[in-house]
């Protein structure tokens, strides 16, 4: 027996539908059956919605138009449509997005044709429902060979995936007009500082407070080789939740004899967990120490420079 199809949906609200010509499994969520189809039409009955079933802990129906929706060109058809019907979700102005699937059952065959929505549909206080207003047509359906109204009775079905909503994003805010801030410290006596680690007093940069925090002797990979140098918030717990400040960050050990100054510079998010960043091996304590030239290390002082450019933050988005 050969399956007619019934008409495309109205262009005014197409469907993307993969109809398949049959299927052995039942629907998975609601079967809606109707015996004496007939006097569906003869009591004039324009439009019967079954009863409501829940789906993804959502409320749905299935409404049905035994002569077409006249008004969504559905004339001639049967008329079927998905609709949500959680009155409380919709008062909250909140909204479902899932595909679904509708279905017909071939008794003859016993098997279900299938009318499945490809693309994610989106049901809300203002388009409540989505279905096809030329499911089939009323001349194929009543045909008994076809097997879709059989001893007056028909069978209808319906199947929802939900797509939940857990995409997680964030908001960069760029900072227009971000300027850079420079902040230089000397430390006399360099040579002679027996301390782990030391941090300059706090400057302002972008509405922020920092501070140039130095291991004279390294730390981590520069330890007993190099001189470690970081930029670090002075007090991270002033961020908002979830906050992260987008910044372009220089650090320099100033040249004092030539000006070639030894720099480095990246950009980094400082957050309350990331709230230090820079470079352990940032100079060798053997070029700091150079005698022949007392470039870095000069009549026992040393001078460094933090340049912080705040240009934006990152948040969660809401």
């Amino acid at each position: 027996m050969a399956i007619v199809y019934p008409s495309p949906p109205q262009k005014d609200r197409p469907l993307h539908l993969d109809v398949a010509n049959s299927r052995d499994a039942p629907p998975a969520h609601y079967i809606f059956k109707i015996r004496s189809f007939s006097l569906l039409s003869k009591a004039s009955v324009e439009k019967y919605d079954s009863d409501v079933f829940e789906v993804g802990g959502y409320k749905w129906k299935l409404s049905l138009y035994p002569d077409g929706n006249k008004v969504g060109n559905g004339s001639d058809h049967i008329s079927l449509y998905l609709v949500l019907a959680d009155s409380s979700l919709l008062q909250a102005g909140s909204e479902v997005n899932a595909t679904f699937s509708l279905f017909l059952f071939d008794q003859l065959q016993d098997k279900y044709l299938t009318f499945q929505e490809r693309r994610v549909r989106r049901f809300y206080a203002m388009r409540t429902e989505w279905g096809i207003a030329r499911f089939i047509d009323l001349k194929t359906f009543k045909d008994p060979n076809n097997g879709y109204l059989v001893s007056d009775t028909c069978v209808f079905g319906a199947e929802i995936f939900i797509i939940k909503n857990e995409a997680r994003g964030v908001c960069l805010s760029m900072e227009e007009g971000a300027v850079a801030c420079t902040h230089t410290w000397k430390m006399e006596k360099f040579s002679g500082i027996d301390t782990e680690r030391l941090d300059s007093e706090a400057f302002l940069a972008g509405d922020y407070k920092w501070k140039i925090r130095l291991y004279p002797k390294g730390i981590g990979d520069g330890k007993g080789n190099s001189i470690s140098l970081f930029l670090a918030l002075a007090d991270s717990t002033t961020l908002p939740p979830d906050t992260k400040v987008y910044t372009k960050l220089a650090m320099r050990i100033m040249d004092q004899a030539s000006g070639a100054h030894s720099q480095e510079e990246t950009y980094h998010l400082f957050s309350p967990s990331v709230s230090v960043w820079g470079w352990p091996n940032f100079m060798t304590l053997a070029k700091l120490n150079d005698q022949s030239t007392k470039s870095f290390l000069r009549n026992g002082s040393c001078i460094f420079q933090a340049e912080v450019t705040v240009l934006g933050s990152v948040s969660k988005l809401a």
